[in-house]
């Protein structure tokens, strides 16, 4: 984040401030204060790289939230990114510098930021605007999402609107002038200025049945490949069967360039997930594809502001997707096992054009809670890989959290 958008959002507030004067003012020294500290010590060992990886960093995160008056509230939020011991990594995209290239990429890199600064209206109970840097989160993130895993979250910089007509559903729409990435704003990959446009909205037909559209207009004028224009939709639903709860999921998108997108294309993108919940696990089963062709380079449907980790595999193989697109069939088992929550995904992955193996991933995890403020979790992924343009790859993470 550069000085003048610093200034910038601190100068809203402060103009805020002073239009309210003395009732803000009340509602600023009564408002609440959170601390939030996320340590995580990452392993990994890749195929092609001369030494393992070992990041040690701890995130430190502090914000405030007034109250609310007369609709209005206000919302800083500073976070630290620090390493402690092992620093053996490259954390990527430059951000690191030459002596660590012989290590894998763990894309934490050391530094302080704000991560959101922003001021929301509340024009009902139904309805409200909110300006500034904010968190933008989009149904399973596949789309839009905030990068929650990597310690530096992604957040973004613009307007947005959240109505729920009638009490029904849910409306967002928003326009994204600057998209702070992972990498943070001391490099070009970590700040990417947009002119973006998002829309999405949800409605259930029932209880049990949600009907959810959307249309992100994208366009990045520092990555050109990003600008992408895409319309969706997914239905999904439960079903009770012989007193167990059955989850379904079917999706479709289509995507084509946009802005100053140099390649001209069109791609398709398809999901169908199933869950079935058993008294001591659920099973759960997926397919996923995102549409590419071979023969044209950057003509692959892609997803430039998800939250990418939650999809196709752990181990982060597929933040890009390949030119011949991706096929994801998953199987995974989860359940709880006293205070302890567990998690197996298997994933198989080959290309969506010319039926080629790319490999195979076993994800790992065990989690619990310590109390009402502290969090333990243990985590690994098992990349196989079957096609040259990949590398065995594996990944093991222990992560304490701590919320006050």
């Amino acid at each position: 984040m550069t000085v003048q958008r610093i200034g910038f959002f601190f100068a809203m507030v402060l103009t805020a401030c002073t239009s309210f004067a003395e009732p803000l003012g009340d509602a600023i020294a009564s408002g609440e204060f959170g601390l939030d500290l996320r340590y995580r010590f990452e392993y990994v060992d890749q195929t092609g790289f001369d030494a393992e990886a070992k990041a040690s960093t701890l995130r430190t995160r502090l914000n405030y939230l007034t109250k609310d008056w007369q609709g209005w509230r206000l919302f800083v939020e500073a976070d630290n990114v620090t390493e402690l011991g092992p620093d053996d990594f490259n954390s990527g995209a430059g951000t690191s510098g030459p002596d660590r290239a012989r290590f894998p990429v763990v894309a934490d890199p050391d530094g302080t930021e704000i991560n959101q600064a922003w001021v929301n209206y509340a024009f009902s109970d139904n309805a409200g605007i909110k300006f500034g840097r904010q968190r933008i989160l989009l149904d399973n993130q596949r789309f839009v999402g905030g990068v929650g895993w990597r310690q530096n979250e992604q957040t973004y910089d613009g307007l947005s609107l959240t109505a729920t007509p009638a009490g029904n559903g849910k409306l967002f729409l928003a326009y994204i002038q600057n998209v702070n990435r992972i990498f943070g704003d001391d490099v070009a990959a970590g700040d990417h200025d947009q002119d973006t446009l998002l829309a999405n909205m949800s409605w259930p037909f029932s209880e049990q049945v949600k009907l959810t559209a959307y249309y992100y207009d994208i366009d990045n004028d520092d990555a050109a490949a990003f600008s992408t224009r895409t319309a969706g939709l997914r239905l999904a639903g439960t079903y009770p069967w012989q007193e167990r709860a059955v989850t379904w999921g079917l999706e479709w998108a289509d995507q084509s360039d946009t802005g100053n997108n140099p390649v001209d294309y069109s791609a398709n993108y398809w999901r169908a997930d199933a869950g079935i919940g058993f008294s001591t696990f659920k099973l759960s089963v997926g397919w996923e594809v995102l549409e590419g062709d071979g023969t044209r380079p950057g003509a692959a449907f892609r997803t430039p502001l998800a939250t990418l980790h939650a999809f196709n595999g752990w181990a982060d193989q597929f933040l890009a997707t390949p030119a011949d697109g991706l096929e994801d069939r998953f199987l995974g088992l989860s359940g709880k096992a006293g205070a302890y929550q567990w998690k197996l995904l298997w994933h198989d992955f080959s290309a969506q054009s010319g039926n080629r193996d790319f490999g195979s991933e076993l994800d790992m995890s065990l989690s619990r809670k310590l109390g009402q403020r502290y969090g333990l979790l243990l985590k690994a992924a098992l990349f196989d890989a079957s096609h040259s343009a990949f590398r065995d790859t594996d990944k093991l993470w222990l992560m304490l959290t701590a919320k006050y």
